[in-house]
């Protein structure tokens, strides 16, 4: 690096003179640091301290622990003569009494201390073992006699000591009783260390502290302000381990204050040290399996204070021990994942001052085991103390050169992205002028250089641009506007806020993309294999001729597909297909005229809307279009394609809605490909079709309305017995609706409506209620009635909510129930077996039988039949339909009544028209029988005045055919079919 030049007016400085600078540089930053470093390591190793005490003498205790009354000092000392010797007495967290005796050491007459350390005695009361003398008594908020207060426990001054002392002594926490016989001077050197260490522990962390706040303050950073709070809370927790939290600042704590004190510490430590350690690893522990259990940690944290406060410190300090030691491992566990998976060094210099903090404390362990005052001379809770500190504030002060270097590296990735960012970002000032721009910028503008504070927005935009763009941005903070440039060519989009009296934006080239939206916004609305609409286009289209209907102009809508299209895509594949759809388009196109545009709206399926067209027009148009579709081959390569088209027309009306007016269309298309009218069928405006599509939506609407069961009655249709024709009445109750112009309609159009409506379950409810009620008011009159079928709606039966309410219906009318007879359409039953299963097993709970309606339709009836518990198979029409004309159908036939005799059920066999139907059902062995042979469906009063169904029939053939069945089987009337 160059030396910075001098002005002219100073004198160039000599070769010595960098060389002096040079060489005190190095002793002030490197040797002297260095230096000082190495003689503080050589003296704590090998120096001997000013007040390191000597001369002390362990003594040995006979001890026990009060238990009962307080005891005197002779029956103390009594039986305190056969306690076993001891060097040391752990109380074990108990606050009863302790009385022990001990023997004094040296040369009688000659002065002594005898030193009580325990830092959790409370107080201590002392005799002479020999006379039983009071020789004094101490405790935490004064002293009297020989005894006082001194370090962290009690010591006894005896000018004259006896040969045995007696004392008496209370504690708190976890107290560990032991003696130590000091000469006076050793032991006053000792009081001196003693405060020496505190003083240095108190100064060292309080400065410390100070200047981590400090650097908190001026960099306003939390971490560095939570770091200063647990270094004092470090300096109180290395107080209570070495016994000088009685002080702080050299001022002595308050007696009262002591124990509440030491558990609000610790409680407050573990708090502060977790928090500092998710503060700083939270970022890498949240990804180990460690993070679930250290959020729980912290939840526990807050209630441990409470206990510090609410709880007596002999109970708190067992509980605290379990918290910390869970929380220690935890973390301890949380930095061996980061350091195994990061190696980071903030987790090193933390793991390093947790390694210190579990050593020092194992260090006084092997101390007091040994008896040795310190281990290596080195490892007390003072040095270990600071040095915990130091390597904690190693790894703040890593965290801050990481966040440093955080910092660096983002701003030089934020001046790399405005450089290579590719959009423009540009300032102006209020005139006009570049203030900045980026490379993109000029790039975009072809311009070489923008040079700030001349260069001109107007150089590449117009004028109107400019008053606009300054316009937006005074109105509202953040403004997008496209431009163009001044040669139209191409298209910007720039983003702007107005700040600090400076226009801040974002430019970019947005001419593709419009381009691009242009061409998205066709297709939207186009198919683009034929370039004409789709179906959201021809909607579209649709809505707006729909306006012209207003104005008394007509609207042709017609629905397009081409036959047998599908064999060009199988047979020569779909480029064939496409092509060939292609060229109808163009056909379809040359015909139609004016406003008049083609919808694709499936394969080979088209909509083409006719504004403004008469439906005479429109149907010459469409007949051309036929025409030209199927008139000349497509050509194709070297092949050539036929395709017709069938085209359904209809005349719109004013308020019809567009899906209307294409299910009306599709529906005469239908109808064309069937053959009528040379493939164009027409609906005017008046059409039947029409007018049967209004009657279902009034029917849905009626059906969705409150009183959708209005007009509604029930027929009954005969159901005969082939067995013993003239000995039962049964019947089935079919549906009808009276229309208030006095029209029936029939089952079918109410359940399709009803199906749509949703309201089929309505109309199931209806139907059971009455039919049940009926039944039950006519009780008498149907003796002979054996069972009454009623059919239920697939979408009713998988109704949880008309299931419950068909069982309620059930059991109100539990008397009748057993006449009924509930008719299951076999594919309803099948698609779920198990919910089928389910509800007949609870309505046959009420005597009711099950029949399985248009049985033999689906395919899978005999694989799933021993799974439906039914009494009834109710053979599908379409087999006895004209079934003398096709012997397969008596096949089938007879193969069910078969399967039904094996199966104990009984067969129904429906739509049998005329006598020789009937004989052949006999003959087959079908056990009755429901047509127009026996009787067309009857009202009710009517089929209260028949004695039997047979009472019902009109043809003669059947009545001669009926008679013979009554002979035949006169001697079986005891196997006639009794449902109940």
């Amino acid at each position: 690096m160059s030396e910075p030049s001098s002005s002219p007016s100073e004198p160039l400085p000599s070769h010595a003179h960098r060389v002096v600078v040079a060489l005190t540089r190095l002793l002030s930053v490197y040797l002297i640091p260095i230096g000082v470093a190495l003689l503080s390591v050589f003296a704590l190793a090998t120096w001997n301290s000013h007040y390191r005490a000597g001369d002390r003498s362990p003594l040995l205790l006979r001890v026990m622990a009060e238990t009962g009354a307080p005891l005197t000092p002779q029956a103390a000392l009594h039986e305190l003569a056969r306690a076993p010797a001891l060097d040391h007495y752990t109380t074990r967290l108990s606050e009863a009494p302790v009385w022990f005796a001990l023997r004094t050491v040296g040369r009688a007459g000659q002065a002594a201390d005898i030193e009580f350390p325990s830092r959790h005695a409370v107080a201590i009361r002392c005799w002479d073992g020999d006379r039983l003398q009071p020789l004094g008594s101490a405790w935490r908020g004064g002293a009297e006699g020989a005894l006082t207060a001194a370090k962290a426990g009690f010591v006894l001054q005896l000018a004259h000591p006896p040969a045995q002392v007696l004392c008496r002594a209370t504690f708190s926490g976890p107290a560990r009783l032991s003696a130590v016989q000091w000469p006076p001077d050793q032991m006053t050197l000792s009081v001196q260390q003693f405060h020496r260490k505190s003083g240095l522990l108190d100064g060292g962390m309080i400065v410390l502290s100070l200047f981590v706040l400090i650097t908190a303050l001026i960099n306003r950073q939390v971490l560095y302000l939570q770091f200063a709070g647990w270094l004092i809370l470090n300096l109180r927790v290395g107080a209570i381990s070495a016994g000088w939290d009685i002080q702080w600042l050299g001022q002595e704590l308050p007696p009262e204050w002591l124990t509440p004190s030491r558990a609000v510490t610790t409680a407050l430590y573990a708090i502060s040290t977790l928090t500092l350690y998710m503060t700083l690893f939270w970022a890498d522990v949240a990804r180990s399996r460690f993070a679930t259990s250290l959020r729980l940690m912290q939840w526990v944290c807050l209630p441990l204070l409470a206990l510090s406060l609410l709880l007596p410190f002999r109970i708190y300090l067992p509980v605290m021990w379990v918290l910390v030691v869970a929380g220690l491992a935890l973390m301890t566990c949380g930095l061996v994942s980061v350091m195994r998976h990061s190696q980071a060094r903030v987790a090193l210099w933390f793991a390093g001052s947790f390694a210190v903090t579990f050593l020092s404390s194992l260090a006084e362990v092997i101390a007091a085991a040994l008896g040795m005052s310190e281990v290596l001379g080195v490892a007390n809770s003072v040095t270990a103390a600071l040095a915990s500190s130091l390597l904690a504030a190693l790894a703040v002060a890593e965290q801050m050169r990481l966040e440093t270097e955080k910092r660096i590296a983002a701003q030089a990735e934020l001046e790399h992205a405005y450089e290579a960012m590719p959009v423009g970002l540009l300032t102006l000032d209020l005139e006009g002028h570049f203030l900045s721009a980026n490379p993109a910028l000029c790039r975009m503008l072809d311009c070489d250089v923008v040079v700030p504070g001349r260069t001109l927005w107007r150089q590449f935009f117009d004028d109107d641009a400019w008053r606009s763009l300054l316009e937006l941005v005074r109105e509202r903070p953040n403004t997008e506007l496209e431009i163009d440039t001044r040669e139209r060519g191409r298209r910007f989009l720039v983003r702007a806020t107005l700040a600090r009296g400076r226009i801040e934006g974002v430019l970019e080239d947005i001419t593709e993309k419009t381009k691009a939206t242009e061409q998205l916004r066709f297709m939207a609305n186009n198919d683009p294999l034929t370039k004409v609409f789709n179906r959201r286009g021809i909607e579209r289209m649709f809505e707006g001729a729909t306006v012209t209907l207003a104005s008394g102009l007509p609207l042709a809508l017609a629905y397009l597909d081409l036959d047998r299209f599908k064999l060009i895509n199988d047979l020569f594949g779909h480029a064939a297909g496409d092509e060939v759809l292609r060229q109808v388009c163009d056909r379809m196109a040359l015909v139609l005229g004016g406003g008049q545009k083609i919808g694709r709206v499936g394969g080979d399926e088209f909509v083409i809307v006719m504004p403004d067209t008469s439906i005479a027009l429109a149907t010459l148009v469409c007949r051309t279009m036929v025409e030209r579709i199927g008139g000349q081959p497509y050509r194709v390569g070297d092949k050539a394609f036929h395709v017709r088209g069938s085209i359904g027309l209809i005349e719109v009306s004013s308020g019809m809605p567009m899906k209307d007016a294409v299910s009306a269309a599709d529906r005469a298309c239908r109808e064309a490909k069937e053959g009528a009218a040379d493939g164009l069928v027409v609906y005017e405006r008046n059409a039947r079709a029409f007018r049967e599509r209004e009657a279902e939506l009034n029917l849905v609407a009626r059906l969705a309305g409150p009183n959708a069961t209005d007009g509604m009655f029930l027929e009954m249709q005969p159901i005969m017995s082939l067995k013993a024709p003239r000995a039962s009445l049964n019947f089935e109750v079919l549906l009808r609706m009276r229309e208030p112009d006095g029209r029936v309609v029939g089952a079918g159009p109410i359940i399709g409506a009803a199906e749509k409506s949703g309201h089929v379950g309505v109309i199931d409810r209806w139907v059971l209620t009455s039919t049940l009620q009926w039944i039950a008011a006519h009780e008498a009159e149907l003796a002979n009635t054996r069972f009454v079928c009623m059919n239920l709606s697939g979408a009713s039966l998988n109704d949880e909510r008309f299931v419950q309410d068909t069982i309620d219906i059930l059991a109100h009318h539990a008397h009748v129930a057993d006449r009924l007879c509930m008719e299951i359409t076999e594919s309803v039953a099948l698609h779920d077996l198990d919910n089928t299963r389910r509800f007949i097993d609870q309505v046959r709970a009420y005597g009711v039988k099950v029949a399985l309606d248009d049985f033999g339709a689906g395919y899978t009836s005999f694989s799933y039949l021993k799974e439906l518990p039914a009494d009834v198979l109710k053979i599908d029409g379409n087999f006895v339909v004209n079934i003398n004309a096709h012997p397969a159908n008596v096949a089938i036939v007879e193969a069910i009544v078969n399967l039904a005799v094996n199966l104990g059920m009984k067969t129904i066999a429906e739509w049998a028209e005329d006598a020789a139907t009937v004989q052949t059902l006999a003959e087959i062995g079908v056990d009755y029988v429901q047509g127009w042979a026996v009787s067309r469906p009857q009202l009710p009063e009517r089929v209260l005045t028949a004695g039997s169904s047979a009472g019902f029939i009109q043809d003669e053939q059947v009545l001669q055919l009926v008679d013979s069945l009554e002979t035949g089987q006169r001697g079986e009337m005891l196997a006639l079919f009794d449902l109940r």
